[in-house]
């Protein structure tokens, strides 16, 4: 027999009016009675007909992810990032609208169709043209980034600039003086993608807080790409002892390139990589790494907009804190 939401209402020990009132929204419930109803609906399994709550709460218990797939990104990390958002959605009751392209002809026509309740957006540029247009929408928007000016938008992603900087200073503390980041392919950089400027900006932070010599090569996800990157790295800086890599596809190559020109790691030159946790473990060294969380990002972006969904909460911006991960790939340097 199905859960009706009379029975919520006594598991919950309220009235009925007060669980239709938390699934729309449409009035204030304080906080410990809304976790309450919230647990009985999950105890329960309840899922209100979807055609009712609708019609009641003007939702459509859908929320957009615009999740660009272009050919310079990596896809595993991208998927990560989906199925951080499915996954929290589901617990809402909600089911995901995913748009492939970063069109914004796409993302207006979802919006004033009232096709999604929201829309989390990932792949932001510094200057994203997409961020004006997001505002003027009736939905709100979470952003999978930090733009220069988020205009009101949630966001929410890792602090790539504290990333960068705590790379370098991990690096300074263990007697490195020469570093270099190898980083995101050009057209990413072209892009002014915000993620990989930050990286940069707190990697050169870093290398002139610690008095260190540093350069930035960026590097394309191939074979060539990546052995074209470690040659320009050993050009400008022929006593390089340490790299910090910040493209998980060419990572295993950068390594590979490092053992044919004769760079032992971590004898001759420590790597440090940015990049997802399984990414820094399957390589055939361990690597000391700052991990990309990219499930628990796409969950947090889904709690930030069923928060301005269901209880119209402002906008903000959440930075996750960025944790090093010490493995084999990094050692002190003699003195």
């Amino acid at each position: 027999m199905a859960t009706t939401i009379d029975d919520v209402a006594r598991a919950a020990g309220v009235s009925t009016s007060t669980v239709s009132y938390v699934l729309s929204g449409k009035r204030p419930i304080s906080e410990p009675t809304r976790q309450r109803v919230e647990r009985a609906i999950r105890d329960l399994g309840y899922r209100p007909h979807a055609g009712a709550r609708a019609l009641a709460s003007s939702r459509t218990d859908v929320l957009g992810l615009m999740a660009p797939l272009r050919v310079d990104v990596n896809f595993s990390v991208i998927m990560q990032f989906v199925t951080g958002v499915v996954s929290a959605a589901r617990t809402y009751g909600h089911d995901v609208l995913l748009l492939t392209s970063d069109e914004i002809a796409d993302m207006e026509r979802v919006a004033s169709g009232s096709m999604v309740d929201a829309l989390v957006m990932m792949d932001v540029e510094a200057d994203d043209p997409r961020v004006p247009v997001l505002t003027g929408l009736s939905q709100p928007a979470v952003l999978i980034g930090l733009p220069r000016d988020p205009e009101g938008l949630s966001c929410v992603d890792l602090d790539f600039a504290a990333a960068g900087r705590l790379a370098a200073q991990h690096l300074a503390r263990l007697g490195h003086r020469r570093i270099a980041l190898i980083g995101s392919p050009r057209a990413v950089m072209e892009r002014h993608t915000s993620y990989a400027e930050r990286m940069i900006e707190g990697f050169t932070r870093g290398v002139t807080e610690s008095s260190l010599e540093g350069v930035v090569e960026a590097c394309e996800a191939s074979t060539a790409g990546a052995s074209d990157a470690v040659d320009r790295v050993l050009a400008r800086l022929p006593d390089v002892t340490a790299l910090v890599v910040h493209n998980e596809v060419a990572l295993p190559w950068v390594l590979a390139t490092l053992r044919e020109r004769g760079r032992h790691v971590p004898d001759d030159v420590s790597v440090v990589a940015l990049c997802p946790s399984d990414v820094a473990l399957g390589q055939l060294l361990p690597l000391t790494s700052i991990d990309i969380p990219a499930q628990a990002i796409g969950e947090v972006a889904v709690e930030m907009a069923m928060a301005r969904v269901v209880r119209d909460e402002p906008a903000e911006t959440r930075l996750l804190a960025p944790r090093l991960v010490e493995r084999g790939s990094t050692v002190a340097r003699p003195a």
